[in-house]
């Protein structure tokens, strides 16, 4: 899953004193970053293997760090601890740490099992990438229903035009993902073509978010 990692970041984003939307678009992905990072200096590893899955050619063999339930609690941790100390809000670094975690569940859903609790195995997924017919709906239906949430529980003086433009960027990236070519073999262009897309989306939500504010209650 790609833009679907993003539903939880939305959600929490309308909470009140929440971390803004892009932050929170980082703690979402927050794991993704670190195992591109550390595909640099092959602290964790995968390699193409094409029809390994009906929707994904990556065979991601090695993940200790950031796809094992204990890295992703560590990764949550830490990034948490650090949205509590930049705003001084408890709800803020709930509402981030959260997010991080959240990734391994949803990835849980759609990796074919390559997940591990804590590094070895067991390895866990459920394998939705095997199911295109399932697995892309849902996405759609995950980003869709967070991007209404948001809408509703939130307002900006200039109206959702930003919004827009943020879940076109996010429908661009996710049809490149689903129906661009792809890479033959490893290479260190995947891992970057990985931190460009995240940081051009958290910047987008940044500015999406900027000016919006929780909506006034109906009466």
């Amino acid at each position: 899953m790609f833009i679907g990692h993003f539903a939880p970041a939305l959600v929490a984003a309308a909470r009140p004193k929440a971390a803004g939307l892009g932050t929170l678009f980082v703690a979402a992905q927050l794991v993704d970053i670190g195992f591109a990072a550390l595909l640099f200096p092959e602290l964790e590893a995968m390699r193409i293997v094409p029809g390994i899955t009906a929707m994904n050619p990556m065979d991601l063999y090695h993940m200790p760090y950031t796809h094992s339930l204990l890295g992703a609690l560590l990764w949550a941790a830490g990034f948490g601890a650090l949205v509590g100390v930049a705003t001084k809000r408890r709800a803020a670094a709930i509402g981030a740490a959260l997010v991080v975690l959240s990734h391994w569940f949803v990835d849980l859903l759609v990796h074919i099992p390559d997940l591990t609790l804590y590094g070895a195995p067991p390895k866990l997924g459920l394998g939705l990438w095997n199911h295109p017919m399932i697995a892309m709906p849902l996405e759609i239906l995950f980003i869709g229903a967070a991007l209404a949430y948001y809408a509703k529980r939130t307002s900006a003086p200039t109206g959702n035009r930003r919004l827009w433009i943020l879940a076109g960027v996010l429908a661009l990236l996710q049809a490149v993902d689903w129906f661009g070519p792809k890479q033959p073999t490893f290479s260190l262009a995947i891992p970057a073509t990985m931190l460009f897309a995240y940081a051009l989306l958290a910047g987008t939500a940044a500015w999406a978010g900027a000016n919006r504010r929780l909506a006034a209650p109906t009466p």
